[in-house]
């Protein structure tokens, strides 16, 4: 099974956000890209397992976004 995670940006909290509408109560948090990464690598499985009640193969697709706003004096 494919899933997609979703990786954003929020500027505001400085923060990474991981979320997916494909994986009920994925939503994760850190202020570094790898490190996010690397949680959300571990807690799908186990989300999975909560959500579905059997272990399966599966493949993550990481899909990331971020956004900046700026002045430019000229």
């Amino acid at each position: 099974m494919d899933y997609v995670i979703d990786f954003a940006w929020d500027d505001e909290a400085g923060v990474w956000i991981a979320t997916s509408n494909d994986i009920p109560g994925l939503v994760l948090e850190s202020g570094s890209f790898d490190a996010l990464l690397e949680r959300t690598r571990f807690a799908v499985p186990e989300l999975l397992e909560l959500n579905a009640g059997a272990a399966q193969p599966l493949s993550l697709t990481f899909r990331s976004e971020r956004r900046e706003r700026m002045v430019v004096n000229g």
